[in-house]
């Protein structure tokens, strides 16, 4: 069929199932849906990039308020009726200027990185765990768990919190499904009012577009139950932050065959492959530049401690360093082996941005043969400092501002950017780090108002 037909189709198909509107989505620096709404009736001249964009109007689109519009081009391949609103379609889309991909997009960004994995023969397989927080507002202006029995000190896998919940979590489970997602399971986390999802893999550009849609549609569904979905990676001091570990593998582009699978060649024995160790490698080798993007925000360095008051422990690595079952290692190796879990993502991370840095750190790895070093079977938190500086492991960044020194000292960084993301990323940041360093707590209140 001629693209033509194909958009009379889908026109068709969209009108059938009583959509009224499309949305040309993209996202800004931080990985949010933004776009118009468009009548079905003018599908065709939107797929053909009709919308457009101010990019100087968002969060980090490097652009100034004179320079031309961008405009979305929509990818009919990651289409979804929103579950919540079968009125509306949701299509990510890639933005494009002057009839030429943007450069800063960070769809286009993730999608050149894809492009380059091709070339040596990989597809990137992801899944991401989705750890978030289901909310109330109170009448004092603050927020709380929904069920008055989600107190507990240790409240993960409870049924009966879950079950308070349910309401939420079983349309929302079902509108996963009804998109293809495939959920397998879910359950209540080690923090009051968290939950997590867990569904099938996909390649990382489908994936990265559900972690989008997932956040989006969550919150539409709890809105719907006068509640509200948070992805702030830690509400809570004394709870465990919420994560969105990358599970990760490069598989043959022409047949499909696990690459981290291993055929003889498990060095260490964990249940990867050489080239596995390669990836690994890579990515511990650019961790501390990956750290802002996976872990972007002030609040994300709350979720990366050691240990704390948490219940039992925070779940959360420090060390740039890899091993088995092992949740305290950046780079975990689960059970079943022929993946890797990237554990320091978390939530409110853009997973075009930082699905594109690992992938190109994994590929430099494999490309130039490094080596991973021995695994970490052991609990890494039980080491001192000094322990740890003898092994030569090196913490990820303590905070924002570390990560994003890191990211600027990083030729990887620019390279995968490109130039314009690349600065817009770091001024953004920057900012938003030096905003916080000025920022006057109720904690410095507390303390220091009258102690003098």
């Amino acid at each position: 069929m001629t693209e033509l037909t194909n958009t009379q189709a889908l026109k068709e198909k969209l009108t059938e199932e009583g959509v009224k509107y499309a949305i040309a989505s993209y996202v800004d620096i931080h990985g949010v849906t933004k776009g118009k709404f468009v009548p079905v009736a003018h599908l065709g001249q939107m797929m053909e990039g009709s919308e457009l964009y101010t990019g100087a109007a968002l969060d980090g689109v490097p652009q100034d308020i004179s320079d031309d519009e961008v405009a979305s081009m929509p990818d009919a391949d990651g289409l979804a009726i929103c579950p919540w609103n079968r009125q509306l379609a949701w299509f990510p889309g890639n933005l494009f200027l002057n009839g030429t991909p943007f450069e800063a997009c960070s769809r286009n960004i993730l999608r050149r990185q894809l492009s380059a994995a091709a070339d040596m023969g990989y597809r990137f397989n992801l899944g991401i765990e989705t750890e978030f927080f289901l909310f109330r507002d109170t009448e004092d202006g603050g927020f709380a768990p929904l069920s008055d029995r989600d107190n507990l000190g240790k409240p993960c896998y409870d049924p009966r919190t879950l079950m308070d919940n349910l309401p939420i979590m079983d349309e929302l489970v079902d509108a996963m499904n009804e998109l293809g997602w495939d959920v397998y399971s879910f359950d209540h986390e080690d923090a009051n009012g968290q939950f997590e999802t867990d569904f099938k893999y996909a390649d990382a550009l489908t994936m990265s577009d559900r972690l989008v849609f997932f956040r989006m549609m969550a919150n539409e569904i709890a809105r719907k139950h006068g509640a509200f979905a948070s992805f702030m990676p830690k509400p809570f001091a004394d709870r465990t932050g919420s994560g969105a570990h990358y599970n990760m593998s490069l598989a043959d582009l022409k047949t499909g065959e696990n690459l981290f699978e291993p055929r003889g060649d498990d060095l260490h024995n964990c249940g990867i492959s050489k080239i596995a160790y390669h990836f690994t490698a890579g990515v511990l080798k650019h961790g501390a530049a990956i750290s802002a993007v996976i872990a972007p925000t002030v609040n994300s360095y709350k979720r990366l401690v050691r240990q704390g008051s948490m219940s039992g422990s925070t779940w959360a690595p420090v060390f740039m360093c890899y091993g088995s079952n092992n949740r305290t290692n950046m780079i975990r190796i689960p059970g079943m082996g022929g993946r890797i879990e990237c554990r320091a993502a978390d939530i409110a991370c853009n997973p075009y941005l930082g699905s594109a840095l690992i992938l190109a750190a994994g590929l430099e790895g494999i490309r130039e043969g490094l080596d991973a070093g021995a695994p970490h079977h052991e609990n890494m938190y039980n080491y001192s400092d000094a322990e740890i500086a003898e092994q030569g492991i090196e913490y990820l960044p303590r905070n924002l501002g570390e990560a994003v020194e890191a990211f600027e000292a990083d030729p990887l960084a620019k390279e995968v950017f490109g130039e314009a993301m690349f600065n817009s990323f770091i001024d953004f940041k920057k900012g938003e780090w030096e905003s916080y360093q000025n920022h006057v707590s109720s904690w410095e209140v507390d303390r220091y108002l009258k102690m003098f």
